[in-house]
């Protein structure tokens, strides 16, 4: 269906529009109110993936030197590359207390988390809402796995539950990338505050980042089916049951990981030898120093590859 969408569009040597056709805009607008429970009229726009998104948004956004970005203490290194790219400060904190009398531009919100897959409830989120509006600062919401909850379902900081049907001053950013397995066609968007969505694409336009015909055309027919996202989740599910199991019984202790597509994975040492270990038994996995101090003994295992690689996995923790 996707794929068909694709090639359908295929034949479109024209220019795309920056802010997407209009079955995509409408597609997009469907799913924020069925998907993210919110009634609110929304600001959505495509984007070339959701990585760009994240890397280029505080200089999308006007920010500076003079500019303060708030992002998880554990994240994604993209938060850090954007915002020092742009020039601004980055504050790595959980807690917003953090940035004490201070008015920062903005704060970064990933729930469900890469790498942790911790997820933040309505109390949490709320919080964050009113402590960002009472500032002045616009709060960014990282959601691209939010369709991928296992213990938990995870909620979207435009949900009725958090903003009180007002998405003024709030983003979300979203990928297909992981719910629909379409990573190679770079295809994302972001929705919240109208206002602010339209000083994006104001500067998009003029800075080429458009996402093509035929890929908005694919995103569309997407969004608008929910039986491949359910297949998409059942392999990942049984990957993350068998991977899970596997390294519990290899001595590991598995926090958070109550969703997304990774276990945050401990033997509490060094992530440096937890490396090393498993780079021995031939599994690959990411050291927690590359999402920040903190996961200094923590490495992410990730459920993205094949059956049989996941498989030959377990077979080696358990040998």
């Amino acid at each position: 269906m996707v794929r068909e969408a694709l090639v359908a569009t295929a034949d479109a040597p024209g220019y795309p529009l920056t802010a997407g056709n209009s079955a995509l805009r409408g597609a997009v607008q469907q799913w924020v109110a069925d998907r993210l429970h919110c009634t609110a009229t929304v600001g959505v726009l495509p984007t070339i993936g959701s990585k760009e998104l994240v890397a280029w948004l505080p200089t999308l956004l006007g920010l500076g030197p003079s500019d303060t970005v708030l992002f998880p203490e554990l994240a994604y290194p993209t938060y850090d590359v954007g915002i020092r790219l742009a020039g601004a400060a980055g504050l790595r904190s959980d807690a917003v207390v953090a940035a004490g009398p201070g008015r920062p531009a903005a704060i970064w919100v990933n729930s469900p988390s890469n790498p942790t897959g911790r997820v933040l409830g309505v109390p949490h989120l709320r919080k964050v809402v009113a402590w960002a509006r009472e500032r002045g600062t616009v709060v960014v919401s990282d959601e691209c796995y939010l369709e991928l909850g296992w213990d938990v379902e995870p909620v979207s900081v435009l949900s009725d539950e958090v903003s009180d049907g007002d998405v003024t001053g709030l983003l979300a950013v979203h990928s297909l990338s992981k719910r629909s397995n379409l990573a190679g066609y770079r295809a994302g968007f972001v929705a919240g505050d109208p206002a602010i969505v339209g000083e994006l694409l104001a500067v998009r336009k003029h800075a080429g980042m458009i996402v093509p015909e035929p890929v908005q055309a694919a995103m569309a027919a997407a969004l608008g089916d929910t039986e491949h996202v359910r297949e998409q989740r059942d392999r990942y599910a049984l990957r993350r049951t068998a991977l899970r199991e596997a390294l519990e019984s290899a001595g590991f202790r598995i926090d958070h990981s109550e969703a997304g597509l990774y276990l945050w994975a401990t033997r509490d040492e060094p992530c440096w030898d937890t490396v090393e270990w498993l780079a021995d038994r031939g599994i690959l996995v990411a050291p927690g120093e590359f999402y920040g101090p903190a996961g200094a003994r923590h490495v992410r295992v990730a459920l993205t590859a094949t059956d049989e690689r996941v498989a030959a996995a377990v077979k080696r923790l358990s040998a």
